[in-house]
C-alpha cells in the first residue's frame, strides 16, 4: 500500500507538484490536508469517479511532491498552488472538497482568490483559529530538540500522532502508507519545515469572510474527531450561510480511513442534490 503514487507531475511558480484524474465527468477537485498526503483519498476517489472526473495532488512538501530546503509549504503557498492547478486544468468552477488545512486553501482559493465554485464541501477542516493539536503545538514550541531526534525516536513521534487521526485501529500498512513522505532525512525536514511555517493569519483572514460564501457548501465531519470536534463544526455551519452538516459516526479526524463508503456516498448526495 505505500507504492500508492499519482501518475502525474506539474512544475508550478512554488515548485513541483504530482498530480493525478480519474475517469472523465463533472469536475471534482479533492485537496488534502496536514500530515497526510492524497493517500487519504484512496478508497473515496475511485467511488466519486464513478460519477466524477476526479483531480487530486500532493500538496507542496507533502506525498511525492518536491521537498527540498528552504520551500515554502505555508496554507497561503498551498492556495497559490491550487489556484495554478485549476488554470493548468482549465476548471473554472469544479466542485471544490478540503479536508483539514485543504478546507483552508479551498476557502482561499474560492473566497481571496475569487477561484470559481459550483459547490464546496469541507470535511473535518482547518478554518478557525487555533486549530494545532496539542502534539502539535508541542512541537512548535520545542522545533530544535524534534529536528535533531534520530529518525528511528522521530518516526514513532509521527506514527503516533496519526495514530489518533483515526477512531478505528490502523492496519500497520496503512500506517506505513501515511509514513512514507515523512521518512528519511528530507522527509523529517519537510515534517517540521511545514509546522514552522503555519501562521495564524493564513486561518484569520478567513473568518470574516465566510459569511460571503455564496455557494452551496457541505460540512461533513468525524463524530468521533479528537483533533477538531464537532464542535467546530457547529461553529463553521453557523458561519456559513446555508450550509449543511453531516457527521459520521465513529469516524475520527480521518475520516475518509475510518469510513470511505460514507464519505463517499454523503458526498456523492450533496452534489447531485
Amino acid at each position: 500500500m505505500s507504492d500508492w503514487r499519482l501518475s502525474k507531475s506539474a512544475v508550478l511558480s512554488p515548485g513541483r507538484v504530482v498530480w493525478d484524474r480519474l475517469r472523465e465527468g463533472p469536475p471534482l477537485v479533492l485537496v488534502h490536508g496536514t500530515p497526510s498526503w492524497a493517500f487519504l483519498w484512496r478508497e473515496v476517489a475511485p467511488r466519486l469517479a464513478q460519477r466524477f472526473s476526479v483531480y487530486l495532488f500532493d500538496l507542496l512538501g507533502y506525498g511525492d511532491s518536491e521537498q527540498r530546503e528552504d520551500q515554502d509549504m505555508s496554507v497561503a503557498t498551498q492556495t497559490k498552488i491550487l489556484v495554478e492547478l485549476l488554470r493548468l486544468w482549465e476548471l473554472e468552477r469544479p466542485v471544490l472538497v478540503g479536508h483539514d488545512i485543504g478546507a483552508a486553501i479551498v476557502l482561499r482559493a474560492h473566497l481571496l482568490e475569487h477561484c470559481g465554485a459550483c459547490r464546496i464541501s469541507l470535511v473535518d477542516g482547518a478554518v478557525f483559529n487555533p486549530w494545532n493539536t496539542p502534539t502539535t503545538v508541542h512541537i512548535r514550541n520545542h522545533l530544535d530538540a524534534y529536528r535533531t531526534m534520530p529518525a528511528h525516536i522521530y518516526e514513532r513521534v509521527v506514527a503516533g500522532h496519526l495514530l489518533t487521526a483515526v477512531h478505528r485501529p490502523m492496519p500497520p500498512e496503512v500506517l506505513e502508507g501515511y509514513l512514507r513522505p515523512w521518512c528519511g532525512p528530507s522527509g523529517q525536514a519537510a515534517y517540521f519545515r511545514k509546522i514552522e511555517q503555519w501562521k495564524d493569519e493564513h486561518m484569520g483572514a478567513l473568518e470574516p469572510l465566510l459569511g460571503t460564501v455564496g455557494v452551496p457548501t457541505q460540512i461533513l465531519w468525524g463524530g468521533k474527531d479528537s483533533w477538531l470536534g464537532p464542535a467546530v463544526a457547529e461553529r463553521l455551519k453557523a458561519a456559513i450561510p446555508g450550509s449543511t452538516l453531516t457527521l459520521i459516526p465513529s469516524a475520527g479526524h480521518f475520516v475518509m480511513e475510518d469510513a470511505p463508503e460514507e464519505v463517499a456516498r454523503e458526498l456523492q448526495r450533496f452534489f447531485g442534490s
